[in-house]
């Protein structure tokens, strides 16, 4: 009868941190990103490229089954190819390693002076690799001082559950325990005072594990050239052939 009775509480329990989503240990957590005044418009709707995450306020509610973990020992790239940095926005928790390999036949820089990390990684050449701890929250614009049209993000977060929002502008972020949150929206073209707007505290239960619907509004963005390593204007372009080959 012992056993039984002791067997019957293991099920219970392992039953109670699987959820409805077959998450074990936690829930999958949903949302859909609908994006206002996207230029260029385009004949297709797209809500890709908007950040969520999940920051949690209060741990008396997570179960022992899911301790956040961060994964820094993860390898984490942004790849330079074709005068690209690929993908152009990669979102890590802090502590994290970025890889920056050089995959094009000529040199890269990679700096960034903005919020977040700020470092210079110098002139290096094909087939050479750099790398950046992101020790500090924040989000880091990212360019190449000889290549103006290069640019990329790494947004630094404090929580492992985040998302990107893809082109129909779905979200999914898996295994969140239950609790308090604080739900935090990012944009690259949406205004920073709007942004603040969709910051909210949301609860995370087995009653509750869907985000809804969230607005992103891009309308007054204006794209405006960056400046170089130094804070002034990119040189014309180099000659075709050379080791710097700007075109």
């Amino acid at each position: 009868m012992s056993w039984r009775l002791n067997a019957g509480l293991l099920l219970a329990t392992l039953s109670a941190a699987t959820t409805a989503n077959g998450q074990a240990g936690g829930f999958l957590i949903q949302g859909r990103v609908t994006v206002v005044g996207r230029t260029p418009p385009s004949r297709s709707k797209d809500n890709s490229s908007v950040v969520v995450w999940l920051k949690l306020l209060d741990d008396s509610m997570r179960t022992s089954a899911a301790p956040v973990s961060y994964n820094r020992s993860a390898r984490l790239q942004l790849v330079q190819k074709g005068k690209r940095f690929e993908p152009h926005l990669l979102i890590v928790p802090v502590g994290s390693t970025v890889d920056f390999p050089n995959h094009d036949p000529f040199f890269h820089n990679v700096f960034s002076l903005f919020e977040g990390k700020r470092f210079d990684l110098g002139l290096y050449e094909s087939g050479a690799t750099r790398s950046v701890r992101f020790d500090r929250l924040g989000i880091c614009y990212i360019f190449c001082n000889i290549h103006a049209e290069m640019s990329a993000v790494v947004l630094v977060v404090n929580t492992p559950y985040f998302a990107i929002s893809d082109r129909q502008g779905e979200i999914r972020i898996p295994n969140v325990p239950p609790g308090r949150y604080l739900l935090k929206v990012w944009d690259e073209r949406s205004l920073p005072r709007l942004l603040d707007g969709l910051t909210r505290e949301v609860t995370i239960s087995q009653d509750s594990m869907s985000l809804g619907d969230i607005r992103v509004d891009e309308k007054g963005f204006v794209q405006a050239p960056h400046k170089n390593l130094y804070g002034q204007d990119y040189v014309p372009p180099a000659p075709q052939g050379s080791v710097y080959d700007h075109r």
